[in-house]
């Protein structure tokens, strides 16, 4: 399958995940080219198709000159693929279960489920305000506010936004889009926990021992969640099949 047409199906998977809404981006680092990544245009993730998907280059700039809009904050892909040669996917969300664990001192965001595995003790969080002061629109506008979040990413999988939401990153799309999914179920579950006690977090083996049990799952819920996003945007996966 053409990577511009498994781009799209994931940024469907996203939308009908509840990850995405009419905002929010995912890449992936060009298969063909290591040094370019795939991303779309400015646009809905729900309305993506494969001709939507455009070429960038390591400074966020689109290969293809005068083509259409692009993304604000596609910085914040370039910077991650040239610091973290590991990345191959990367998906920028405002899921809002996650905006609490980015603004509140204290609630830190720790693996609580098996399928969260992933997620690793002392998630980092990049405060905007340490580059730009109290008065920037949160947004990663250049190259070296992309670098900073990338910095604050260090070797971790995922990357908090103060007021803003999360970075996910993966070894692969399949990996980046259930790394995402699995974060924000992690947690409205460790929310709900947390408004009952104390919860009991799993422990570091724990979760490296769940991570890898679940790596080799990947594919089984890729196929599930394109099915279900096939249902949930039809009309333009059908069109989207044709192309």
């Amino acid at each position: 399958m053409k990577p511009c047409v498994r781009i799209a199906i994931a940024n469907h998977i996203l939308y009908d995940q509840g990850i995405v809404d009419g905002f929010g981006h995912v890449s992936q680092r060009d298969p063909g080219n290591p040094d370019q990544f795939l991303l779309s245009r400015n646009m809905a993730p729900a309305l993506v198709r494969p001709a939507d998907v455009l070429s960038f280059d390591m400074q966020g700039e689109a290969t293809v000159a005068d083509g259409p809009r692009q993304f604000v904050e596609r910085f914040i892909h370039a910077a991650i693929y040239r610091l973290r040669p590991d990345v191959n996917a990367v998906v920028h969300s405002h899921a809002p279960e996650l905006l609490p664990f980015g603004t509140v001192p204290g609630l830190a965001l720790c693996p609580i489920c098996h399928m969260s595995g992933f997620i690793q003790r002392g998630t980092p969080i990049h405060d905007i305000r340490d580059d730009l002061g109290p008065g920037s629109d949160m947004l990663i506008r250049s190259l070296e506010l992309g670098e900073s979040l990338a910095r604050a990413l260090g070797d971790h999988t995922l990357v908090l936004m103060r007021g803003h939401g999360m970075t996910v990153v993966g070894t692969s799309l399949e990996q980046a889009v259930y790394r995402a999914i699995y974060t924000a179920v992690n947690a409205r579950i460790q929310l709900a926990a947390s408004q009952s006690g104390t919860p009991d977090f799993l422990t570091e083996l724990e979760a490296e021992a769940s991570d890898a049990a679940n790596q080799s799952q990947l594919g089984r819920a890729w196929e599930f969640w394109a099915l279900c996003a096939k249902v949930a945007v039809a009309p333009l996966h059908a069109a989207m099949v044709m192309e």
